[in-house]
């Protein structure tokens, strides 16, 4: 299974986690011209842009240390963009997904985690 599947695999699981937590799923691989986000999802009076990041058990770097400062920009910018295309009176908040996976195939989770309000964005300026 090549990086895009299990990423693509990865994704599935999450949102499918998502929705069994009650989250409403509202797009998903949503692109502006900053970035994309892989999940947007409504959850109580918050509007989640969720960044999933899915790494094999033997991967050099952790998920969380995937989505770097500039993803953030990146993420922050396109939630921007989603904003003013669909106003929402939701709370926007940034949330990671982290997956770790079982290396080669058939896709087997081992374990993943639901970071709630992963980080923040200081001010509009910041992005």
């Amino acid at each position: 299974m090549d990086k895009k599947q299990t990423g693509n695999m990865g994704e599935d699981f999450a949102a499918r986690q998502l929705e069994n937590g009650g989250m409403a799923i509202l797009a998903r691989n949503y692109h502006s011209r900053w970035g994309e986000v892989d999940i947007i999802a409504a959850d109580g009076e918050s509007i989640a842009f969720v960044e999933v990041k899915t790494r094999t058990e033997d991967a050099l770097v952790d998920p969380f240390s995937a989505v770097t400062p500039a993803k953030q920009k990146k993420l922050c910018r396109t939630a921007v963009a989603y904003l003013m295309a669909h106003p929402q009176n939701l709370q926007p908040r940034f949330d990671v997904f982290a997956i770790t996976v079982k290396k080669g195939d058939p896709f087997e989770v081992l374990s993943f985690q639901h970071i709630i309000n992963a980080f923040e964005v200081d001010s509009y300026e910041s992005i």
